[in-house]
């Protein structure tokens, strides 16, 4: 925009001096031929020749100068210069007498055609002249003109670069800030600066939205923690009646699978109740969980013979993709109890998907990760399933015939999220999955 408004006025400035160059050099010439004219015809007894040596040595001369006079017979009563006579016929002697006096370039030179009328008979006059400097004065500012034009281009450029990058900091760094908030951090607040002028007014309405959601966030979390915390009491204790009645319904068969049912469904609900409250409370904590150091080989084994004493039918193997060339390759910072919860999730779908209730659990390292490949040959998940595969309570439309509540996944992506891991999913239906857990090493 800058250099569109800069290009229009160099180019109004241009058009306006050569007009102004034009028509003040049109003036000298017509003054030069009615001068000549006035001479000529005023002065008695002048001389031809005295009168073009007053032409040549005229302190107004001009170059290339060139003055022609006619009579009413279009003859030649008078020439400036022997040679270079101006290019004129008869229309044009006649069009200076219809229109008394006419302007017209010729061979870069201005001409001027003029009807003089003060004599004894009107004469046509036609003056020449190259304006040398006033053209040269032209170029001149052309070039300046175009110099100042690419200047004020380049320093407007500069200037807008330099004040655009300026302005815009504060919004880059609210953009940093805005980046680092997460779910996990929602009480963070962005810089609100100087508290007045529009950026910061724009932290301060998000720090209140961010204020607002996290208060969303926190009694969300107070909630299902608090209501899964009030259901352990009294489902423990219909687990414990439904036990006491199992007892007494021994020799009634429809009693017994009545029990049976509720024994069921009670285990699922407690279930579900201690999941959730896992969940609340892992969330609820998350500031305050003390990392160690951890082997996540031992985590493996231990997670294997927990496993294997509530399902004996299981099968779990554990090995290496490669042998770690450091020792210290497989041990990350992290909370041992939960990092096990993950692995048992993972074991136990695995198992609990696959018609060998097979798992395997393969190390991978490298310079900067350690990496945990949990693998099935199980029924495998649908390509759109997988996307939300995380969302809590998500279940695939054909997994409906296995128990579960779709709650291990989720509570496995918000440990690893919480040890600034990563956890991916690869699968194929009817040939299994492979779940990849991916962790900093020290």
């Amino acid at each position: 925009m800058v250099a569109v408004i800069l290009l229009l006025f160099s180019i109004a400035v241009y058009s306006v001096s050569a007009r102004y160059r034009q028509e003040e050099f049109y003036d000298r010439l017509k003054s030069k031929a009615q001068t000549t004219c006035r001479l000529l015809v005023k002065v008695k007894g002048i001389d031809k020749d005295l009168l073009r040596t007053i032409d040549m040595n005229t302190l107004t001369e001009m170059l290339d100068e060139k003055v022609l006079i006619f009579n009413t017979k279009d003859e030649l009563v008078y020439s400036s210069v022997d040679d270079k006579l101006i290019t004129y016929h008869k229309e044009l002697l006649g069009q200076v007498r219809q229109n008394k006096e006419i302007e017209f370039l010729q061979d870069q030179s201005e001409t001027i055609g003029l009807l003089y009328e003060e004599g004894d008979e009107p004469l046509v006059v036609l003056a020449s002249a190259y304006d040398k400097f006033g053209r040269n004065k032209l170029e001149n500012l052309l070039q300046t003109l175009a110099w100042g034009l690419i200047g004020g281009i380049g320093l407007t450029v500069a200037l807008g670069i330099y004040f655009a990058s300026n302005s815009l900091k504060p919004i880059s760094a609210i953009n940093s800030q805005v980046s680092k908030i997460t779910a996990n951090n929602l009480a963070q607040k962005l810089d609100e600066g100087n508290r007045k002028d529009e950026i910061a007014q724009l932290a301060i309405n998000f720090n209140t939205v961010l204020g607002r959601l996290n208060k969303a966030f926190e009694q969300q979390k107070s909630f299902v923690s608090h209501a899964s915390h009030e259901l352990r009491t009294p489902l423990a204790a219909l687990k414990s009646e439904i036990q006491l009645g199992q007892r007494f319904a021994k020799n009634d068969p429809n009693l017994e699978e009545v029990f049976a049912n509720l024994f069921s469904d009670t285990e699922r609900l407690i279930s579900i109740t201690n999941n959730l409250l896992f969940l609340a409370r892992s969330i609820e904590n998350m500031g305050n969980m003390k990392f160690t150091p951890v082997r996540v080989e031992d985590l493996a084994f231990m997670a294997k013979e927990e496993i294997l004493s509530s399902f004996p039918n299981y099968a779990v193997f554990i090995d290496y993709v490669n042998i770690p060339d450091n020792e210290n390759d497989t041990i990350i910072e992290g909370n041992e109890e939960l990092l096990k919860r993950v692995l048992l999730n993972l074991i136990d779908n695995a198992c609990k998907y696959s018609s060998n209730n097979t798992a395997r659990i393969l190390f991978e390292t490298n310079e900067t990760d350690c990496i945990i490949k949990i693998t099935d040959e199980g029924i495998g998940i649908n390509k759109e399933d997988i996307p939300y595969l995380f969302d809590p309570f998500y279940r695939s439309s054909h997994t409906s015939e296995v128990p579960g509540f779709g709650i291990g996944l989720s509570i496995c992506q918000r440990i690893v999220d919480l040890h600034h891991g990563s956890i991916a999913v690869q699968s194929e239906p009817g040939k299994g999955s492979e779940f990849k857990v991916t962790l900093k090493h020290v």
